[in-house]
């Protein structure tokens, strides 16, 4: 099924530290047609890849993103909670995502996390652009006031929203927001296959998060996703695989 696409959660985010480097590039070779990742920015105003609000889950350190200067947050550890073998592994700067992803085919989706200013998206968006990346990215977040000030400062970027569930007037949301993207939690898209309908009937693909139960996939694919959103990408990509073998 290759036009499935297969969607790395935070990287290939069951082997490696999510939203390292070790991740992202594991994704990559299993086969993901898109590398989802989190981005938000230090108190010094560099964007990097995390996704809590606080370092304190994946990292060895404490505090708030936004409190913390990218010196104090490029010391920490964020790969040893994971497993001793990843001992060292830090937080990534977008930048060096950027980097990591660019030679490689698959596409990014990248998720503005908030509070982010317009200032902020704007360097976000301008680092993306810099790397010659803006055609392969979706930018995509739980805040439509942050989907809409991406699709200010880049008119062509594609764009996301991300729900928990679908809203009762989704496909209007939709267009209001110029979307190319409505990724809810998959039980919202197996409770609600016509909201998928009505969505594509309009443009606007469906891939939700986060299908880790294999047992689901089929489901999901009938109900007319584009993708799946998953922590267990080379899962998937043989699973898909084996569906056009």
């Amino acid at each position: 099924m290759d036009s499935l696409h297969r969607v790395a959660h935070r990287g290939y985010s069951a082997i490696a530290p999510e939203n390292t480097l070790p991740a992202l590039t594991a994704g990559v070779l299993a086969g993901a047609t898109f590398i989802e990742f989190d981005v938000r920015t230090t108190a010094d105003g560099v964007p990097v890849v995390i996704h809590d609000r606080t370092v304190d889950r994946t990292t060895d350190g404490s505090g708030k993103v936004w409190e913390l200067t990218l010196d104090e947050i490029s010391g920490l550890d964020a790969g040893t909670w994971f497993s001793p073998a990843y001992a060292g592994i830090g937080v990534p700067q977008l930048t060096e995502v950027l980097d990591l992803l660019g030679p490689h085919d698959a596409e990014l989706l990248l998720e503005i996390k908030p509070p982010a200013t317009l200032e902020q998206v704007k360097n976000i968006l301008g680092q993306v652009a810099d790397a010659g990346l803006l055609g392969r990215t979706v930018v995509q977040s739980f805040d439509p006031a942050i989907v809409r000030l991406a699709g200010e400062v880049a008119p062509d970027v594609r764009r996301g929203l991300l729900r928990d569930g679908f809203d009762a007037d989704q496909v209007e949301i939709a267009q209001e927001l110029g979307i190319s993207y409505c990724n809810p939690r998959m039980s919202s898209v197996l409770g609600s296959p016509g909201t998928v309908a009505a969505l594509a009937g309009v443009g606007v693909s469906v891939m939700p998060w986060t299908a880790n139960d294999a047992a689901l996939w089929p489901g999901l694919v009938d109900a007319g996703v584009a993708g799946l959103i998953t922590d267990h990408t080379g899962e998937l990509t043989g699973w898909a695989n084996s569906l056009v073998a």
